[in-house]
């Protein structure tokens, strides 16, 4: 009796061990081939994505990289089935000065594309992109100031050549990037701006972002899964009846 007792424990912790291997080999074909979870930690793509939103990133958008691997490994350069994004497409990227860092941001520029700011209106291509105001975001501060108040901040819609349409914020009147020099987009790089226009570190910012070349470009931002107020922590669970933004769930990323 024992021992057939023993055999059955043993057969038993085998199909455990089996399905858990199993279980973790779809979890790295799903991430590596068709969706990442990420979260925004920093304000720069506000009012569209905010602190605490988390999302998934389709891989297989713009085809794989070694990027779209686990632990990045450099075993082949280029892009496998690739394709390129469109202008107004929201992009997460390996930072290009250090590539173990991610990014998300908003394609401004394509290849090719002469990008400039002038008194905080985006040109692109020496014409000046189409903006409407809006009525005043109010909300969680975007300017960097007190992210626990509650702060007004002139909104604007803007429409890119394409059709491609998205708010964007604007902190202050003459901030350090509303005046640039003109940006000329290298071939196979492109130009990366945040919605939040005066509190982003983007390709404006030369010598911390600048081009970002299509090999780094990981995915697709699509949906927010799960949202919750600045300052709160998820793992929480017990605050999420009033902590969790439950209008942002399942909300498209556009």
């Amino acid at each position: 009796m024992s021992v057939t007792s023993g055999t059955k424990t043993e057969s038993g912790i085998g199909e455990t061990v089996r399905v858990v291997i199993h279980a973790l080999l779809i979890a790295l074909v799903i991430r590596t081939f068709l969706f990442q979870p990420f979260n925004i930690p920093s304000g720069s793509m506000k009012a569209t994505l905010l602190v605490g939103d988390y999302l998934f990133v389709s891989k297989y958008s713009y085809g794989y990289s070694h990027y779209s691997i686990p632990l990045s490994p450099p075993i082949f350069s280029g892009r496998i089935f690739g394709s390129e994004p469109s202008r107004g497409d929201i992009v997460v990227f390996r930072l290009p000065k250090d590539d173990t860092t991610d990014y998300i941001k908003r394609v401004i520029g394509l290849p090719g594309d002469r990008i400039q700011m002038k008194e905080g209106l985006l040109y692109i291509n020496e014409k000046p992109v189409q903006r409407e105001r809006l009525s005043d975001f109010i909300g969680e501060d975007p300017c960097g100031n007190d992210a626990s108040a509650s702060a007004r901040v002139k909104r604007w819609r803007e429409t890119l050549p394409n059709g491609v349409s998205y708010e964007s914020l604007d902190c202050v009147d003459n901030g350090f990037y509303d005046n640039t020099n003109v940006y000329t987009v290298p071939p196979g790089h492109f130009f990366m701006m945040g919605d939040n226009r005066d509190n982003s570190t983007d390709s404006r910012v030369q010598s911390a972002v600048g081009y970002v070349p299509l090999e780094n470009i990981v995915g697709r931002a699509q949906m927010i899964f799960f949202s919750i107020a600045e300052g709160e922590h998820a793992w929480m669970f017990w605050r999420w009846p009033v902590s969790v933004r439950w209008n942002r769930l399942f909300k498209i990323v556009r």
